[in-house]
This record gives C-alpha cells, structure tokens and sequence, in this order.
C-alpha cells in the first residue's frame, strides 16, 4: 500500500467502522431504554403496521370487557328490580286466592281490594324509578339497547327491556261467545246443532293448527278443550256469567248445566219452591259460583257450554230478564231461553289468529270477534277483587299468573344475557392475551440478544477508537522519509 500523506485510507476505514458500530451500540440503548425493539418506521416497517393494528384491537378488547361488564351490571339492577316485581304479584296473588273463598263477604273482599290497590300503585313506582345511571330500565322507555362487546364495528350483543308497570303487565285475552245453545223448541238435543251452518272452522293459533273436528258444532268448553289440547301457547276457557231476574215460586222451569250435548246438572225451580238462597247454595255444593243479589240470581261457571232453562209456567217476560256476556236465544215460550258460555283465550303474550276460513267462523259468534285478532291486554292495574262475588278475584288469579310469566321471561332473558356477558368476557380477556403476546414478539425488545448486541458494539466501539487512533499516525512515518 502506497504511503499517502493526503488520503489515509485507514483513517476513513476506521472511521467508518466506528460509525457502525456507534450507531449498532446506539440503537442496542435505544431499544434496552425503552423496552421496545421498534421505536422507529426505520427499525421495522412492516412490523410497526403490524404492531399498531394488534395495539388497536388490544385497547378495543379491554374497552369491550369493561362494557360487557356495564351490560351485567345494568341486567342485575333491572332484574333485582323484577325480582320485588315478582314478590308483589306473588303477594296479589295470595290475596286473589283469599278473596276467591266463599267465607269472605263483600266487605272482606273490599279489604283485601285496598292492599291489592297499594301494591298496584307500587309495582308501577318500581318500573318508573328503576334506573342504571340516568337510563329507565322497566319503564318501557329502553326497548333494545346494543352492547359494544368486541374490538370491532357491529360486534354488539342485544338487550331488551319492556314495560313493566302495573298497566302494561297481565293476560292477553279474547273474549267473546261460543255458540247459541238452542231454543228450547229443540231441547232435546239443543247442544249436538249448535253450530250446524259452519260446515268448517280452519284455524291458526299462534301457528298452531286448530283441528276442525273440535270446533264445528261445538260448544265453548269443547272448543276451549280442543284448544287446549292443540298446546297453540294460550289458556282457552269456557266462562258462564248469566244473571236471572224476575224468578218466583210460580216457575216450573228447570235450569240445566250442559256440555258436549248432555246434560251436567239440573236444578228444577219447584223443588225449591221460589227459594233463591237455597238453590245458590245448592249449586255452590255442586262448584259453581251463585249468590243472591238484589232479588237476582247471578250465576258463574266454567268448563261448561252454557245454561238452559226450560218450563211452560212461570215470569212471562223472564227471556227478556236474562242477562249475561254471551247470546241469549227465547224458546217456544217466554220462559225457556238458551245461554252459552263466553270462551276466552289467555297468553302472557300477544295472540296471533289466522286461517282461510276465520271470517266464516267469526261471522257465526265461534270464537273472536273481527277486531280481536291479538287480544286485549287484561292490566294487573285493572284487577279488582272487592266485588260482592269471586268473579274478580277468579280473573285477577289468572291475570296475575300471565303477568308473572311475563316477569319471569324477561328475568330469564336477563340471565341468559348475564351468562353470555360473562363468557364474552372470558373470551375478550383470552384474545387480549394472546394478541398481546403476538404484539411483544414483534415489538417488545429481547434483552438477552440486544444486552449481548449491546457488549459486541461497545466492545468494537473501543477497538475502532484505537485503531483510528493509530491510522490517525501513519501519515507521520512520510516525516521521516523526508528527514
């Protein structure tokens, strides 16, 4: 190598290699001080993109944890909410079933209608104050709220809240009659024609196919037993409500409970001579519901198709005198007359009715009035089970079940949402681990390599600054040349 004074070829050399190694010795800092590997696009590009996506969805899963864990805390104040909701129709219902027994008077009943009252009025403040933060929960103001539960856009999980005041709880019900029993110009069989015009009754409930061998000519009880049977997701029941006036010692009627074309029960007027006390007792030994008001006789039933009276002597205008919720058909006579029984479907839910011959069927009084296709709504705020019979006490037991069935489904809507939080949760907490272990790989500094890198370029730092210390000396040997 030529001995040069202007360009020292080693100099540049060592110079270069120190620069190398400072900036190696520089970086190895850099990366040891912070922790991370990548502080830089230009220590790795690719792998800092990637590094920022596992970082977003990193934050975006602990965001969604906390989230989730809002959701269960909203679903355990709405529920805990529920659960005194359900104590207090539980407590409505104990006093249903009191004001129901036959030991009770009106004044009794009338007692037990004030505290049913109070706990109206305070199943409704429940729903109305039952709050999570400043959001009405059981108001029916919430509807379907969606939880953000994942990293990501749409990545959510429903909850539904509805209304549940006193007003806006209870049994879906319609009502309306069965068939016309008959006059009593065909008494002797006046249930097996009952519906002879409808020659058939296609029929849906709730999707439900209604078989029409169980509803042509038939009675209320018989369709409500066929109804039954189907399991369509509603209660069919049979009810007789009929009021009596203007019955005396002169009538020879005789009053006959029928099902199925036969006959249940029959209590003939003579043999008790005109006395209505008795015969109601006589009928309540039998089950069925009859007290003396006012001179009249009011009597309740169920699981029968109606009630016939039939006689030749007696009230004449007693046809006209007979009272109730269902068709009343005169016979040959003013004092033989047909009642049928009023059939009332009952659902915790909306009532869906449909099928190609439904006009046919409500045009003949079958089951449902036109405009009744989804029941009207029967409130707990409605109950009222102060009255001089048990009618309203009976009613309120059924209303009462439905709406607790309705609480129920909402509590176990909220369980199952709490127990599907709970497992996101898990899994949000699985995925952020693993995720943050993929983002340490490319991005959190190796200690062990980058100490050891660290060592190699001090190491060479040192030996470059010597070494260029004494390339830094060569040129000095020309001086002695030109000595």
């Amino acid at each position: 190598m030529a001995l040069s004074v202007v360009t020292n070829t080693s100099s540049l050399n060592a110079q270069r290699n120190l620069t190398k190694s400072g900036d190696g010795l520089a970086t190895s800092m850099q990366r040891l001080s912070s922790g991370m590997r990548i502080n830089s696009a230009k220590d790795d590009a690719a792998g800092m993109q990637i590094a920022n996506r596992l970082t977003s969805q990193i934050n975006g899963l602990g965001v969604a944890q906390r989230n989730a864990n809002d959701g269960i805390s909203m679903a355990q104040t709405a529920e805990g909410a529920m659960q005194e909701s359900s104590a207090i129709l539980q407590r409505m219902r104990d006093l249903s079933l009191q004001s129901a027994n036959g030991s009770n008077s009106s004044d009794d009943r009338q007692a037990l209608q004030k505290e049913v009252g109070a706990l109206q009025q305070e199943l409704t403040r429940i729903a109305e104050t039952t709050k999570f933060g400043a959001t009405s929960l059981l108001d029916g103001s919430f509807g379907t709220k969606q939880f953000q539960v994942g990293a990501n856009a749409n990545e959510t999980i429903n909850v539904s809240l509805g209304n549940m005041s006193a007003d806006a709880i209870g049994a879906y019900e319609v009502n309306d009659s069965a068939s016309v029993l008959g006059a009593a110009a065909t008494a002797t069989a006046p249930l097996a024609t009952a519906i002879t015009t409808v020659t058939t009754a296609s029929l849906n409930i709730n999707g439900t196919a209604i078989p029409d061998a169980g509803v042509t000519g038939k009675g209320a009880a018989d369709i409500a037993d066929t109804i039954n049977d189907a399991s369509a997701g509603v209660v069919a029941i049979a009810k007789l409500d009929v009021t009596l006036t203007g019955l005396s010692s002169a009538d020879d009627s005789a009053l006959t409970f029928q099902k199925a074309g036969a006959a249940v029960d029959t209590y003939n007027l003579a043999t008790f001579g005109g006395d209505l006390d008795r015969l109601a007792e006589e009928m309540q030994a039998d089950g069925y519901d009859a007290v003396v008001d006012e001179g009249s006789l009011v009597i309740k039933a169920v699981d029968v198709d109606g009630i016939q009276m039939t006689g030749t002597t007696g009230t004449a205008a007693l046809a006209n005198n007979a009272t109730g919720g269902a068709p009343i058909a005169g016979g040959v006579t003013n004092n033989d007359i047909s009642i049928s029984s009023t059939l009332t479907l009952s659902s915790p839910q909306k009532i869906g009715i449909s099928g190609a011959d439904v006009d046919q069927v409500l045009a003949e009084g079958v089951l449902i009035s036109a405009t009744g296709g989804t029941g009207s709504l029967t409130s707990v705020e409605s109950l009222d089970i102060g009255g001089v019979t048990s009618a309203g006490a009976q009613n309120a037991i059924v209303v009462i079940d439905a709406a607790l069935a309705q609480i129920d489904s909402s509590r176990a809507g909220l369980g199952a949402v709490q127990n599907r939080f709970s497992h996101t949760i898990s899994n949000l907490a699985n995925v952020s681990e693993n995720v943050s272990a993929s983002r340490s790989r490319i991005e959190d500094t190796d200690f062990a390599s980058e100490t050891a890198n660290m060592t190699k370029n001090q190491i060479l730092q040192q030996a470059g600054t010597t070494i260029l210390s004494q390339a830094n000396q060569i040129p000095q040997a020309a001086i002695s040349l030109l000595g």
